[in-house]
């Protein structure tokens, strides 16, 4: 019988093996962890800044995040897949064509975001409006979107070139260039919202000015390294497009969960603008909690990646192992910080008193699931770093439909839930019931993860084909 992948095993050996592996996973996650909460972090300083001009702008700002988030993180395979493929090149002894293909990567991402900038920025007002918010919300939304859409390919390149750095086991100048850039990024939304007056705009810009000397930062390091290696720094286009054909699977897979993020949010959308800017506060949130327990499923990518490419099987095995338990200890670490702090953290989003109240109920549910939420994320960065693309494609479909009857659920549930008296009652019942629904998919695709992840099957070894 197979020992589960999360059991801790007794053998000195393997302890003493393991003490190694723990540290080489500290020295990848504690970096990546500060970086990656950066990225949510740009967000949630929106989000504080814009709630403060009123519960429209947040609202607002709530309808285009989800728009836009979608619109760069469809392409979080330029990072994910990136990460794989050149800790792979890595651990078959091959730097050089590690770094080649991540110029590839790089190229890939200055193409697709070029494309999609255009397109958000041209069909915003139509996007926007399909969520079904109030038309004040809406006329926000759109600004901040256009806006945003300028900064696309910047965000796009820092995912690609993030994910290189991440592959050839460095995750110290990412988090460099993301300290650097939240902070420039505070200093420039106060200066542009209140300073010069220009409102949600003034928050959208910032965040574009950030993003894109954060993505010259990055390439400029890239670049150093690729000349070093004497790497080619031309665009083939044969070898670009064999990193689009490989990034389909994980395209596929995100997807399925930027749908199931935006039918979430297009259900928040329906039960009203105080409903919605609640939503937005606790997503953020959550997302900033994804991101902080990301960084275990970071290391994981990269560890995997490059035990397989050397051929250690037994390797990734107690490398998973270990993983899986700092990720479930790494969430309830994160709920209970968040239960101590929920009391006061709407306040810092917020003076609308409705909106505190709304809020509580799913900020309890959030910190609830931060255990399952760390497990998950773990293996999908273990499964994400073997290369087990297609079936995290599949699998990710199936928990689309399985959530669907879920959410679909809330939504027509919605005019009954708002009956309830006094009015914040029933959207507080609302929003909790929603955070339930989705804290469902979670626990769902925990399941289907967890089966996978206790076979072989997506223990392929050696250098990536290309």
């Amino acid at each position: 019988m197979r020992r589960a992948p999360w059991r801790r095993t007794e053998d000195p050996d393997e302890r003493a093996r393991s003490r190694a592996e723990s540290r080489e996973v500290l020295r990848l996650a504690v970096p990546a962890f500060l970086a990656l909460v950066a990225e949510p972090l740009f967000l949630l300083a929106d989000s504080a800044i814009i709630g403060h001009l009123g519960t429209p702008q947040l609202a607002g700002l709530g309808v285009a995040s989800a728009i836009l988030l979608t619109a760069v993180n469809v392409f979080v395979f330029l990072a994910y897949g990136t990460t794989a493929t050149v800790a792979r090149y890595l651990g078959a002894g091959s730097r050089t064509q590690a770094v080649a293909a991540g110029i590839d990567g790089a190229w890939l991402a200055i193409i697709l975001g070029a494309v999609t900038g255009v397109a958000v920025a041209l069909f915003a007002e139509p996007m926007c409006a399909a969520f079904g918010a109030s038309p004040e919300a809406i006329g926000h939304a759109v600004t901040y979107l256009r806006v945003s859409a300028i900064g696309i390919p910047f965000m796009l390149v820092v995912l690609a070139v993030t994910g290189v750095l991440r592959g050839l086991q460095d995750t110290r100048t990412p988090l460099i260039a993301s300290v650097l850039g939240f902070g420039l990024n505070i200093v420039l939304n106060v200066t542009f919202v209140y300073g010069l007056g220009w409102g949600i705009a003034g928050a959208a810009w910032g965040t574009v000015i950030s993003q894109f000397l954060m993505a010259a930062g990055l390439v400029a390091m890239l670049l150093k390294e690729a000349r070093k290696l004497h790497a080619p720094l031309r665009a083939h286009p044969g070898r670009v497009l064999t990193a689009a054909r490989n990034g389909v699977p994980l395209l596929v897979r995100t997807l399925a969960l930027r749908a199931i993020l935006v039918v979430t949010m297009w259900t928040a959308a329906s039960l009203g603008d105080v409903p919605l800017a609640a939503h937005q506060i606790a997503a953020t949130i959550w997302s900033f909690l994804v991101f902080a327990l990301d960084a275990i499923a970071i290391a994981a990518q990269a560890l995997t990646g490059k035990t397989l490419g050397a051929g250690d099987v037994h390797g990734t095995r107690r490398a998973t192992s270990l993983m899986i338990r700092w990720g479930i200890v790494s969430g309830i670490i994160a709920g209970l910080a968040l239960l101590l702090v929920m009391r006061w953290l709407p306040l810092l989003f917020t003076t609308d008193p409705d909106v505190q109240r709304v809020l509580a109920g799913a900020l309890l549910v959030v910190a609830l699931g931060q255990p399952l939420s760390g497990y998950v994320f773990v293996i999908d960065g273990v499964l994400i770093g073997a290369g087990d693309t297609l079936w995290l494609a599949k699998a990710m479909v199936i928990n689309l439909m399985l959530y669907l009857p879920l959410v679909l659920g809330v939504y027509a549930l919605g005019p009954w839930l708002l009956s309830s008296e006094p009015p914040v009652r029933g959207m507080q019942h609302a929003v909790f019931w929603l955070w339930v629904a989705f804290t469902g998919f979670m626990a769902i695709r925990g399941v289907i993860l967890g089966m996978r992840v206790q076979t072989d099957r997506w223990m392929v070894t050696g250098a990536p084909r290309r």
